[in-house]
This record gives C-alpha cells, sequence and structure tokens, in this order.
C-alpha cells in the first residue's frame, strides 16, 4: 500500500480519517423520494427517486374497509371468496455508490484532483444514505484494481468503503503506472451484477472510455433501479490552453501532443466536450438525473447546491 505522508496535500489525495470527518457535513443531505423545490433530484412534477418498494406479506380473506384494489382476483376466482394482497413497505433499500478512481481522475487545474472531488462526494452520499436507514454499499475501481462492498445497514461495512476508497486514491500519483483504461461499459456491467434491481446507484465519475455499449447499460440500470450520474470535470477540459505539450498513454503507447497546433487543440477540446456532453444527454433521452461536479470548487457547497440546499451557515447561527 502506498504509505501517505504527514503533510499530504488533502486537495491531492485524500485520507481516511478526512473521508470519515466528512458525516456531520452529511446530515441534511438525503435520497430519499421528497426532494428539496430545488434539487435536481426533483424532476418538474414529481421527484426522480422512487424510493423503498414493498414486500408482500400475506394472502389473506377480505375484510370490510380493505383496500379493494389489494384484491388478488385470481386466488377470488380459484377459492370463491375475496382474498387480499397484503404488502408492507421494505424497512430500507440497498444504495450501491460507484466511484471512479482512475488515473484520468489525477488531474486538477484549480482546486483539487478530480479524484479528490470524487472520493468526497462519495463519501457524503454514504454517510447520508445510512443516516436516513437504508444498507450502503460500493463499487471503487481503478484502473488496475475493484473493490467491491455489498451493500449493509452497518458503520462497519460503511467504514470498509471508506477505507477501500482512501487506499485506491493514495495509489494515484504522477509516478503511478499507465495501464490501458478501463472501461465504464465493464464496470457497469458488475454494477448489473451487484445491483439486479430496485437499489439506489449512484455512479460518480467523469465517464471517461465510453461507448455505445455504456449508452445501453445506463438505460438498463435506469429501468430497474433508481441511478443517479455525478459527472466530475475540471475546467482545463473547457478551456484548453494552447502552446501546452501533453504527453498520453493508452497504457502500452505514448505520444506527446502539442496544443499549440490549432488542429490539434480544436480536436481535444472538441473530443472532451464531446464526451461531456453525451453523459448530459443521457438525462434528456434516458430521464437519467445528471449531477455536474467540478474540481475546481470545494465538494461539499456544490453538492448542497445541486440538492436543493441554502449555504451552509457560520457555527453559532440558525441552519
Amino acid at each position: 500500500m502506498r504509505q501517505m505522508r504527514p503533510a499530504e496535500d488533502p486537495r491531492v489525495h485524500v485520507s481516511l480519517a478526512g473521508l470519515r470527518a466528512l458525516e456531520g457535513d452529511a446530515r441534511r443531505l438525503s435520497f430519499l423520494p421528497r426532494q428539496p423545490a430545488r434539487s435536481v433530484l426533483n424532476g418538474r412534477h414529481a421527484s426522480r427517486l422512487r424510493g423503498r418498494g414493498l414486500n408482500f406479506e400475506e394472502l389473506r380473506t377480505y375484510l370490510p374497509g380493505d383496500d379493494v384494489r389489494a384484491i388478488d382476483w385470481k386466488v377470488t376466482a380459484r377459492t370463491g371468496e375475496p382474498h387480499v394482497r397484503v404488502m408492507t413497505e421494505e424497512r430500507d433499500r440497498p444504495s450501491l455508490i460507484v466511484v471512479d478512481q482512475r488515473m484520468s481522475m489525477f488531474f486538477g487545474s484549480v482546486h483539487a484532483m478530480k479524484s479528490v472531488t470524487a472520493a468526497e462526494a462519495a463519501a457524503l452520499a454514504a454517510f447520508a444514505i445510512l443516516a436516513q436507514g437504508d444498507r450502503v454499499g460500493g463499487i471503487v475501481f481503478g484502473d488496475e484494481t475493484i473493490a467491491e462492498v455489498r451493500p449493509q445497514r452497518t458503520h462497519a461495512a460503511l467504514d470498509r468503503f471508506l477505507g477501500a476508497l482512501a487506499h485506491a486514491n493514495g495509489l494515484l500519483g504522477p509516478q503511478a503506472a499507465a495501464p490501458r483504461p478501463v472501461s465504464m461499459t465493464t464496470i457497469l456491467r458488475a454494477v448489473s451484477r451487484i445491483a439486479p434491481r430496485d437499489h439506489l446507484v449512484i455512479v460518480i465519475s467523469d465517464f471517461d472510455e465510453i461507448d455505445e455499449a455504456t449508452h445501453r447499460l445506463v438505460d438498463a440500470l435506469a429501468r430497474r433501479n433508481d441511478l443517479v450520474l455525478c459527472l466530475v470535470s475540471d475546467p482545463f477540459a473547457d478551456d484548453m490552453p494552447a502552446g501546452l505539450r501533453l504527453v498520453v498513454s493508452d497504457g502500452e503507447l505514448q505520444a506527446e501532443i502539442d496544443t499549440g497546433d490549432r488542429s490539434a487543440h480544436r480536436r481535444l477540446g472538441e473530443m472532451a466536450k464531446g464526451r461531456l456532453a453525451a453523459v448530459l444527454d443521457w438525462q434528456r433521452s434516458l430521464g437519467v438525473p445528471v449531477l455536474p461536479l467540478t474540481a475546481a470548487e470545494e465538494t461539499l457547497p456544490q453538492v448542497r447546491r445541486l440538492m436543493g440546499l441554502a449555504p451552509r451557515t457560520r457555527p453559532g447561527s440558525a441552519a
């Protein structure tokens, strides 16, 4: 495991202690169906989150006052006596937080690394979900490692998730190997296996390495689960400076790109903006909420803003 230096800049790498310290900041965040009016998870007419499902409790004879909509007509026809299906709300709902810690995330031009923004957003979501009584787990993936924590309603499981997140984040660095990037399609296939249906799935990534298969998997996940995408970006991609010499690699081959070349500069900008546009379009075409996060700002204020909450007040003032 990579040894963290005592004076590590928290904008470059997160620590387990730093992620644990976000628990108090997550108190007012919620992923339940009832959302603040200004939350991006609150659709024009209703919440984008379905909430907990229903469990079958029992089948019994009809009693005066029972809802006629609960009558099981097949059983009624077979027995000749009215029967109703009794359903109860699930005590909790499994949630899966999928966090990108690939080398493409180890970049930041203003405030912090995208990998740090993603890790902090994931920790805030995990604490909020556990506080609302739901099970929480996650998938933390890099280019060579994937850690899975099955959803549970315990602080121990949440701590394992945070530990996996801090470890994967600590592996990133300028001297780290540059393997062939794992695709989002590969990761989403793993998500489909763990969360086949009725989960809350939150994916936090820059969505590098997407294709038409990714689009199909996002669509399938959204049909069977509550899916939320958190798109992490950096302003450098929106306004890429000219005159830079960038070294890029696919894990096997390496090349130098001069952004002073107008043609190269234009193609790089179009590629980055095209990927962002493709993910944002999933919100329109698939009805999947997309929360845009930027590495140019502190994580907590923008998460609160996206969730429809007012800016956090200073200690001692009203919340």
